[in-house]
C-alpha cells in the first residue's frame, strides 16, 4: 500500500493567498503575511540544511519562550524531513539534560534567557551545534537565515514520518517522547476544524507554551492548514490576553488554554468591560473545567468548549460541541471524527453504559509509538488501540465524562505531574524511609502536590529541607505544597501503598 505524501501547508498558502496574514508575534511586533512567512522558512531550512548539516530525520531543538520562531522552526523541518523538537523550560536543568540525551538534537537553540541552560545541556550530552535567538533581534539564528536566501528544496516526506518530538512524563519517573507524525497533525485539523468552525478566516490567539502539543496544535496547527492567521502570546497573562481579545483590529476569533488561563482572566478587573463577541471558539481542555467558570464566560455571551486529549493523540479526542455545553456540564464532549473510543474492563472488555472503566483510542491522529522506548510502546497499546490510563464513562450518546486517572498523574495549572518522579526526587535525601505524593484540590491551580513522609529513626528532615531539595531537581509546578509526616503509610497485603487512604483534606 503506498503511504500518503505530506505537503507543504505554508508553500500551498504562500502561492494561493500570499497576502493573507500567517502570524503575528505579539512580543516584538513581528507580522508576516503567507508570502514573507514563507520566505522565513525557506531561509530556515536553508540555514539548518547548508549551514548546520541537518539531514533528514535529525532532531531540530528549541528552549524559548512562545515565539513565531517555533513555528517557522516547525514548518522548516518538515521542509527538510528533520524533527522538531520543543524544549519545555519549566523543567529542571536534569530532566532537560535526560532529554537532550535521548532524542540527541543536532542542533539547540536557546531563546532569550535561556543560553546559560542550553550551555550547560550541551556540555552534558554533546550537542553538535548551539546558537542563540532572539525574538528577531540581532542573533546567530538570524544572522544565518540572513545568509540563506532563495527557494528551499522540499524533502519528499510521507503521512508516516515523523514531524515533531514531544516529551511528556510517565509513570516510571522519567520523560517519554511521543512521535507525532505528519498523519497525526493532518487527521487533527480535520478533526479539529469541523468541531470549532475554523475557516482561512479564522484568526487565533495562541496561549499556551508552544513547547506543548496543546501550544503547537490547538488551534494553531489547525489554523495554517485552513491558511488562517495565528497570533503568538510570548506569555499568559489574563490582562495582555483580555486585551488582545478586545482589540477590535487583532480581530480574534479563537483561543484554547487551560482552566487556569481563564479562571484569571475571568478574576481580572477587565473582564467584565472586555469585548468577547467576536469570539466563535473558546476551548479549554488538559483538566476539567469548574461549573462556575463555565458560567461565568456563558452569562458573557461565551460557550466554552470542553475537550480531552493527550500528547499522544495530538491533542484532541473529544470535544463538546456549543449546542451541547451547557446540557452536558462535566462531560468532555463525543469522539471527533476521524477517531474511536472504548471504555474497557482491566481485561480489555467493554462495559457497559454510564459503566467506569480505561478510555482507549483509537485513530489515525494517535501516536505510532514513543522515541526510544519499545517497552512503553508494547504496553501502551492493544491491536492499535492505545491505553489513555484515563478512568471514563460513556453515556448512551456518547457523551464521555473523566472520572479519574488509573495513573496517579494530577494536573496543576494545565501541568501534567507524575508523582513517582517526584517520590524519586524525595527518595534522593537522606533519611527518607517511605514517601507517597499525591495531588490535592486547590483554588488556584485545580490541584497541587501533597507530598506524605515517613522518615528514618534519627532523621531531621523539615518540610522546608524537602521542598527546597525538589526545587533544586524539579519543575516548580511539580514541587509539592505541603509535606505530612506520618509514623507509617497505609498498605495492602502485598505492600503496595495506598494512596486513596491518604487525606486530601
Amino acid at each position: 500500500m503506498t503511504v500518503a505524501p505530506a505537503y507543504d501547508w505554508i508553500r500551498h498558502h504562500a502561492a494561493y493567498t500570499p497576502d493573507a496574514l500567517a502570524v503575528v508575534d505579539l512580543h516584538s511586533g513581528r507580522r508576516m503575511d503567507y508570502r514573507a512567512f514563507d520566505r522565513r522558512v525557506d531561509a530556515c531550512a536553508n540555514f539548518l540544511r547548508e549551514g548546520l548539516g541537518v539531514g533528514v530525520g535529525d532532531r531540530v531543538a528549541i528552549l524559548a519562550h512562545n515565539s513565531s520562531d517555533h513555528f517557522e522552526l516547525k514548518f522548516a523541518c518538515r521542509r527538510i524531513g528533520a524533527i522538531f523538537l520543543p524544549l519545555n523550560w519549566r523543567l529542571a536543568l536534569p530532566e532537560l539534560e535526560f532529554i537532550a540525551g535521548d532524542a540527541e538534537p543536532r542542533v539547540l537553540i536557546a531563546g532569550d534567557g535561556f543560553m546559560e541552560v542550553a550551555r550547560a545541556i550541551q556540555k552534558s550530552v554533546g550537542t553538535p551545534h548551539l546558537l542563540d535567538c532572539c525574538d528577531g533581534a540581532d542573533s546567530r539564528y538570524e544572522r544565518g537565515l540572513a545568509k540563506s536566501v532563495g527557494r528551499a528544496a522540499v524533502e519528499p516526506q510521507t503521512h508516516d514520518d515523523t514531524w515533531a518530538l514531544v516529551y511528556t512524563s510517565g509513570t516510571t519517573g522519567r520523560p517519554k517522547g511521543a512521535r507525532l507524525t505528519h498523519g497525526q497533525a493532518v487527521y487533527h485539523a480535520v478533526n479539529s476544524s469541523m468541531a470549532v468552525e475554523i475557516t482561512r478566516n479564522t484568526v487565533n490567539l495562541a496561549v499556551l507554551p508552544l513547547f506543548h502539543v496543546g501550544g503547537l496544535h490547538l488551534f494553531s496547527c489547525c489554523v495554517f492548514h485552513f491558511g488562517g492567521a495565528v497570533l503568538v502570546m510570548r506569555t499568559f497573562d489574563p490582562g495582555d490576553f483580555l486585551g488582545y481579545l478586545a482589540d477590535e483590529d487583532l480581530g480574534i476569533t479563537h483561543a484554547f488554554g487551560v482552566p487556569t488561563n481563564f479562571l484569571f482572566a475571568s478574576q481580572h478587573e477587565d473582564f467584565a468591560k472586555t469585548d468577547l463577541s467576536r469570539l466563535v471558539c473558546v476551548g479549554v481542555g488538559g483538566a476539567s473545567p469548574p461549573l462556575t467558570l463555565l458560567e461565568t464566560y456563558a452569562e458573557r455571551g461565551v460557550i466554552v468548549q470542553n475537550g480531552w486529549g493527550m500528547t499522544e493523540t495530538c491533542t484532541l479526542g473529544t470535544i463538546i460541541s456549543k449546542d451541547r455545553a451547557l446540557e452536558k456540564i462535566g462531560s468532555s464532549g463525543q469522539a471527533v471524527m476521524h477517531t474511536s473510543l472504548r471504555i474497557v474492563d482491566p481485561e480489555g472488555r467493554d462495559v457497559g453504559t454510564d459503566e467506569t472503566g480505561e478510555l482507549w483510542i483509537k485513530g489515525p491522529t494517535i501516536t505510532p509509538g514513543y522515541w526510544n522506548r519499545p517497552d512503553a510502546n508494547e504496553s501502551s497499546f492493544t491491536d492499535g488501540w492505545f491505553h489513555t490510563g484515563d478512568a471514563a464513562r460513556m453515556d448512551e450518546e456518547g457523551f464521555v465524562t473523566i472520572v479519574d486517572r488509573y495513573k496517579d498523574m494530577f494536573i496543576s495549572g494545565g501541568e501534567n505531574v507524575y508523582p513517582v518522579e517526584v517520590e524519586n526526587v524525595i527518595y534522593q535525601l537522606d533519611g527518607i524511609a517511605e514517601t507517597a505524593v499525591i495531588g490535592v484540590g486547590d483554588d488556584r491551580w485545580g490541584e497541587v502536590g501533597r507530598a506524605f513522609v515517613v522518615t528514618k529513626d534519627g532523621s531531621n528532615l523539615t518540610e522546608e529541607a524537602i521542598v527546597g531539595h525538589c526545587r533544586q531537581n524539579l519543575a516548580g509546578f511539580k514541587v509539592p505544597k505541603s509535606v505530612r509526616f506520618l509514623d507509617e503509610l497505609p498498605h495492602n497485603a502485598t505492600g503496595k501503598i495506598l494512596k486513596h487512604q491518604l487525606p486530601r483534606d
